[in-house]
C-alpha cells in the first residue's frame, strides 16, 4: 500500500475514532459531561499550520463548526484571513485541547476543557501530522500542554515571549496568544505589544504558511 494512502487511512481512522468517542460520559475524570458528547475537531493531513484552541462553546456545539462565535471572529482578524482561508481544510488544522463543549459553571462561564480528551487523543493526532510547521497555542490550557516549560511563567510573560517560542528548534515551532474572547479586551488594552508587535508577525507568518 502506498505510503500516502496509509496515511490517509490512519488519520481517517483516528478521526472516526475520536468523533465516536465516549470517554467523558462513560469513564470521566469527576463529573460526566452533562449532555451528549459532540466532538468537534479538524485535522488535516497538508495543512501546515494548527490552531490548538481551548474547547468549543455553545455555538459551536450546537453548529459543528469550530470558531462559529465572536471569539473566531476575532481570531480571524488576528491571523489576517477571510473565513474561507479559514475553513479550508487544506490549510489550516483546528485541534482544541478539548473535543466537546464542556458545559457552564455556575456563574454561566464556560467550564475548562474536558481532562480526558488530551491526554487520549492528542499525541496521536499530531503524530499523525507531522508536516505541521507551526502551532498556535491559543489560550493557556494549549500553552500548559505543548509548551509546559514556558507556560510555567503565566500566559502574559509566555506571550510576551513570543519570539524566543518561535525562533526556538522546537518541531512544529510553536506561537502563543491569548484567547480571543471578549473577557481578554483588558488584556489587550494593557498590553498594547501585542497588537503592535505580536499580530503583524502572526499575519506574515500565516500567509507564508498558507
Amino acid at each position: 500500500m502506498p505510503r500516502a494512502t496509509a496515511s490517509r487511512d490512519a488519520l481517517d481512522d483516528l478521526v472516526a475514532r475520536i468523533k465516536a468517542c465516549r470517554i467523558c460520559v462513560e469513564a470521566p475524570r469527576g463529573k460526566a459531561l452533562p449532555h451528549a458528547p459532540n466532538p468537534v475537531l479538524r485535522p488535516s493531513r497538508s495543512a501546515r499550520l494548527c490552531i490548538a484552541g481551548q474547547a468549543p462553546g455553545v455555538r459551536v456545539h450546537a453548529s459543528g463548526v469550530p470558531f462559529t462565535d465572536p471569539s473566531g471572529d476575532r481570531l480571524r482578524a488576528w491571523l489576517g484571513v477571510t473565513p474561507e482561508e479559514f475553513y479550508d481544510i487544506a490549510r489550516i488544522a483546528i485541534v482544541p485541547m478539548g473535543f466537546c463543549f464542556p458545559g457552564h459553571d455556575a456563574s454561566g462561564g464556560d467550564l475548562p476543557p474536558r481532562k480526558e480528551c488530551a491526554p487520549a487523543w492528542r499525541p496521536q493526532l499530531f503524530a499523525a501530522m507531522p508536516q505541521l510547521d507551526l502551532v498556535l497555542l491559543v489560550g493557556s490550557y494549549a500553552q500548559r500542554w505543548h509548551a509546559a516549560e514556558a507556560a510555567r511563567a503565566g500566559m502574559t510573560e509566555m506571550v510576551r515571549n513570543w519570539k524566543a517560542i518561535l525562533t526556538s528548534s522546537q518541531r512544529p515551532r510553536y506561537l502563543p496568544l491569548p484567547h480571543p474572547s471578549w473577557r481578554n479586551n483588558a488584556w489587550i488594552t494593557k498590553n498594547p505589544w501585542f497588537e503592535a508587535e505580536l499580530l503583524p508577525a502572526l499575519r506574515k507568518e500565516v500567509r507564508r504558511l498558507l
